[in-house]
Formats: C-alpha cells, sequence, structure tokens
C-alpha cells in the first residue's frame, strides 16, 4: 500500500516519500532559474552585486533604494564562482527550496492525523512551490527568495520557544526575522508578529528576557546599515527610508487604480484562490479538539503572519502583485491542513489520501505549466546576451555606453554617473542633493546624450526613448537586437 495511504510499517517512508518530493522540486526551482528566470528589476540589484565587487559602497558611491544584505550576500558568493547572473538565479533557487523545505517538514512533523499526514505534508510544498508568483520570483536575484527562506526559518524558531527557558530560540527568530528585513523592508512586519506571538504564548522562562533576547539580535544585520549612516548619514536615510515614503511613487499619480489592480489579480488566478481557500479551511479545521491549543497556536501564527506582510505589500506605493510572494509560504503551511478538512469533509473522514493529492497536485502543475507557457514570449537573459555581444562590437574599447543596468552587468562595464539605478533619473531633486546621491535628472541625461557623451545607446522595449531623443537622427547606424534597439557611430555635426 502506498505511503499516502497509512503509516507505513517501514517507518522511513514517509519521510523518503517527502525528501523525494521536495528533491523533484529543487531540480525545477534550479532548472527554471538558470534557463527562463528573468525580470528586469533584477539587473540593477545585480549591477549593485557588481559595483560592490568593484569596492563600492551601497547609497554612499551609488544610489540602491533597498537594504544592502542580499546584494552583499550575492556579491560574496559571486566573488567565488564569478560574475555570472546565473550564479545568484542559483541561490534564489536553493532559498527558495530550503524555504518549501521548511514548511513541509513544519507540516509533516505536526499535523495531528498519522494517516493524512504525509498528504498533508505533500500539499504544502506542492501549492508552494508551483505558484505562479514563487517559480518567477523565488528564482532572481532580488531579495524575494532569501527574504523567504529567513522569515519561514524565524517562524520555526518562533514556535520552537514557548516551552523552553533558554533565550537562544528567541534570539534566532529575531536574528532571522531582521536579517529578512535586512534583505529587503518588504518583509519588515515579519519581526513584530514573531515578538508578540512569543511574548504572549511563553510558557517557560522571562517573557521579557525572551523579547529582550529577540530585539536585540534582530538588531544585528542592520550593524552595517548602522555604519553606512555613520558614514553618509543623509545618503543612507534617503535610500533605506526617504525614497520609499516620499519618492518611490514618483511620475505614477494617483496609485489606487493602479494598487487595486494589482491585488484584485489574485481572483484570476486558480492557483491563488485554492491556496486562500484551503487556508481559509484550516482555520476551520483547527477548531477541531485533536488539534490541541498549542498546535492551534502555531498554526494560527502562520495566519497572523500572512495578515501582517500582507498588510505591509497591500500599503506599499504602488504595489506589484510579485510583492505577495512573501505571503504564499505561511498561506502554504495552512494549506496542508485546509486540504485534509475539505477531502474528508467531501470523501469522508475513513477515505484515502492518495486520489485527492494526486488530483489537486495536477491542477496546480497544470496551472504552474500554464502559467510558464503565457511567459514564453518574456524577455530571458540568452536574449539580452546577444544584444550585449552586439554593444561590445560596436563600442570603442574606452567609449561611453548609455544603457540598462542588465546590460551594463553582462558586459562587466561601469555605468556613468546617474545609470546605476534607472528609476533615480525620474526624481527632481536640489542639484547639491542630487550630486549627493549620485542622480542624475532625466533632463540633465537627455542633455548628454543629445551633446554626444554616449559613443553608443541602447534603449530596450522604449520606442518613446528612443523618439524623445532622436536617436535615428543622431547616430548614423542602428541595429534591433532582441527587442534591444542600439544605435553607433554618432553623426557629423551632432553633437561634439
Amino acid at each position: 500500500m502506498l505511503p499516502f495511504d497509512r503509516v507505513s510499517t517501514t517507518r522511513n517512508w514517509p519521510a523518503i516519500t517527502l525528501a523525494a518530493v521536495l528533491t523533484g522540486i529543487w531540480f525545477l526551482l534550479v532548472y527554471y532559474s538558470q534557463s527562463i528566470a528573468f525580470t528586469w528589476d533584477a539587473g540593477f540589484h545585480l549591477l549593485a552585486v557588481q559595483l560592490i565587487n568593484a569596492g563600492k559602497r551601497p547609497y554612499l558611491d551609488f544610489p540602491f533604494p533597498q537594504t544592502p544584505l542580499n546584494v552583499w550576500w550575492m556579491a560574496f558568493w559571486m566573488r567565488v564562482f564569478g560574475q555570472t547572473w546565473r550564479v545568484p538565479q542559483a541561490l534564489a533557487a536553493l532559498a527558495t527550496t530550503g524555504a518549501v523545505a521548511l514548511a513541509a517538514s513544519f507540516v509533516f512533523r505536526r499535523f495531528p492525523v498519522a494517516r493524512w499526514r504525509l498528504a498533508a505534508a505533500v500539499v504544502t510544498p506542492v501549492l508552494f512551490s508551483l505558484n505562479e508568483l514563487v517559480f518567477r520570483f523565488g528564482t532572481i536575484g532580488q531579495a524575494y527568495a532569501i527574504c523567504m527562506f529567513l522569515t519561514v526559518a524565524a517562524f520555526r524558531a518562533a514556535v520552537a520557544t514557548p516551552g523552553r527557558r533558554g533565550l537562544w530560540g528567541p534570539a534566532a527568530a529575531g536574528l532571522l526575522a531582521g536579517a529578512a528585513a535586512g534583505c529587503s523592508l518588504l518583509s519588515a512586519m515579519a519581526a513584530p508578529a514573531l515578538l508578540v506571538w512569543i511574548a504572549l504564548h511563553s510558557r517557560q522562562g522571562n517573557r521579557w528576557a525572551k523579547g529582550a533576547a529577540f530585539v536585540v539580535a534582530g538588531a544585528v544585520p542592520f550593524l552595517p546599515v548602522a555604519r553606512l549612516f555613520l558614514q553618509g548619514p543623509s545618503q543612507t536615510w534617503f535610500n533605506v527610508f526617504q525614497y520609499q515614503v516620499a519618492y518611490r511613487h514618483t511620475n505614477w499619480g494617483a496609485t489606487a487604480g493602479h494598487d487595486l489592480g494589482q491585488m484584485s489579480t489574485w481572483l484570476n488566478s486558480t492557483q491563488a484562490l485554492v491556496l486562500l481557500l484551503l487556508a481559509a479551511a484550516a482555520l476551520w479545521y483547527l477548531r477541531r479538539p485533536e488539534c490541541g491549543a498549542e498546535l492551534r497556536a502555531e498554526f494560527y501564527l502562520c495566519g497572523w503572519l500572512a495578515l501582517a506582510l500582507g498588510a505591509e505589500l497591500a500599503l506599499a506605493r504602488p504595489t506589484f502583485v510579485r510583492y505577495f510572494v512573501l505571503v504564499v509560504p505561511f498561506l502554504a503551511i495552512l494549506a496542508g491542513p485546509g486540504f485534509y478538512e475539505v477531502a474528508t469533509r467531501l470523501r469522508g473522514a475513513q477515505s484515502r489520501p492518495l486520489v485527492p493529492t494526486l488530483l489537486l497536485a495536477l491542477l496546480i502543475a497544470m496551472g504552474a505549466a500554464r502559467a510558464i507557457y503565457n511567459n514564453g514570449d518574456n524577455y530571458r537573459w540568452r536574449d539580452l546576451q546577444k544584444a550585449a555581444a552586439k554593444i561590445r562590437q560596436v563600442t570603442p574599447p574606452n567609449g561611453s555606453l548609455y544603457a540598462s543596468e542588465p546590460l551594463y552587468f553582462l558586459l562587466h562595464s561601469t555605468p556613468p554617473e546617474g545609470m546605476q539605478f534607472s528609476y533615480s533619473r525620474d526624481l527632481n531633486l536640489p542639484p547639491v542633493q542630487s550630486a549627493q546621491l549620485h542622480i542624475v535628472p532625466e533632463r540633465d541625461m537627455d542633455s548628454q546624450v543629445k551633446a554626444g557623451a554616449f559613443a553608443t545607446v541602447a534603449v530596450c522595449m522604449d520606442q518613446d526613448t528612443v523618439d524623445r531623443l532622436k536617436l535615428k537622427d543622431l547616430y548614423r547606424k542602428t541595429e534591433e537586437v532582441e527587442y534591444c534597439n542600439i544605435f553607433w557611430d554618432r553623426a557629423a555635426g551632432k553633437g561634439r
């Protein structure tokens, strides 16, 4: 009899089955990261890594409106394995797999119905890893993957603390939650949610001491940011806080309609609806007596984390649906018990879990395949590599290049001032502040292009810029390579 149907007399079979599922997920995520995964915004993160490895400091030497732990993490590994996009995307796939494994093992260890334990534990990684947001954004060189891993690890550390007197558990939870926020402030609300839960549910030891251990350890990942603040207080403050609050929505105007549209995309996703419904069903299941107060509190913590993170992400201006990838791990943990509740209600308490588990896995896998197919025409790194090869061919050895961040990264080229973070060109700051922050407004950058400051100009998927700068008049030669318009050979009498 298959291990989904009962706990085998060979006790290792359920664990082996779950390990096999996780191994398959690891393979799929790594393959996707090395072949298909790409987002344009990952470019400025990877360019920041390149600048760091060249001795530059975020905030002080180039604009980077993010907390910096993830780019430092990627910079370390790219020193070891080389400056290629494959390294950070492999790291992201491994971090996402780690988060999936932590979530699945929690359900496997804690779900109280032995006959359905493996099924619930398999449903969690399937719903987690095959979610469209996860495989698209948990496999790229941004902070989503490592934030998922760190927040799930912080959750695992937190649920281990109530029955123990020691301070190592809350300190570990605080350190992990602080590190997640140190990689991206989009995950910041996980820390207060975990701190409050530890304080409310501690049964052994001093609550105040545990809270203090959590807070002190949570501050450790921000010590490097504090050092940067001492070296450049105004630059650090602007990049970490002021840009997010006051300038991030520049040129967006009223964001309410956009934000509502982004959040409502969940209603068009079968995967998202199944995840939400099963998570809601888990809250109903947890009322059963077999769960007990301790287990109920642990699963409820997943719900509180999902609400806290979801509220923070919904309030970002503007917000994007990809941000909500950080909520998926905790909904997926709840979905395991929720699946049991729905399946046994429909088929009876004595039903076997194999058939409904396979049907659900098939449904989610089909949704994932459909999402990959629908994104098949999108950019990939290999497309940009073709454009980069052409730019390298036509640009003189000492010629200056006007391009986007992914191209500077692929070319191992140091961007000119103002080109390290393209969104910064939308800001209209006083000249002294712009110079201090290494920001060049778009009007000034346009003037440089028209004056002949760049030997080569590469503009990807942006016909408005081509027309605005009249690049076809400024350069004699042009070629389109994978949706990138490349201009070179300055026309006589144009600019310098």
